[in-house]
């Protein structure tokens, strides 16, 4: 006859709790070094409101080697405000600003630029984007 008590495998779990254990312990320990980073992609802009440079508003433009050209005059960007200290006579306060940005620029270097056209007193700056 068959004998019940002798053959019924017993289920060891101990391997399986030790597998468990160092992937929780893995986890763990890379939870914070995860970085989240959303891929942001600014828009082009508006074709509803277009703005028109006029010959007396200033235009500000930076290219992506962090040259930055006031009426067409190229200047290195950590030269920018000393040469609007002494150029700013010829503009107008109250007129329009408009900072033309290459794309490929860290925020920081046209925040710089921005900050201290508000810094000498201008009031009505604005980004230019593609049309």
């Amino acid at each position: 006859m068959y004998n019940i008590n002798n053959d019924t495998p017993e289920l060891n779990i101990t391997p399986l709790v030790d597998i468990m254990l160092v992937l929780l312990a893995i986890l763990i320990v890379t939870t914070p070094a995860i970085i989240y980073e959303e891929q942001i992609a600014l828009p082009d802009g508006s074709k509803k409101n277009i703005s028109e440079n006029k010959k007396t508003d200033m235009v500000v433009r930076i290219d992506s080697n962090k040259k930055v050209f006031l009426d067409n005059t190229p200047m290195a960007l950590n030269e920018f405000p000393d040469n609007l200290a002494l150029s700013i006579s010829r503009y107008d306060l109250n007129a329009p600003v408009f900072i033309q940005a290459d794309k490929n620029l860290i925020y920081n270097d046209v925040m710089f630029v921005l900050k201290i056209l508000k810094e000498a007193g201008f009031t009505k700056v604005a980004l230019q984007t593609a049309g």
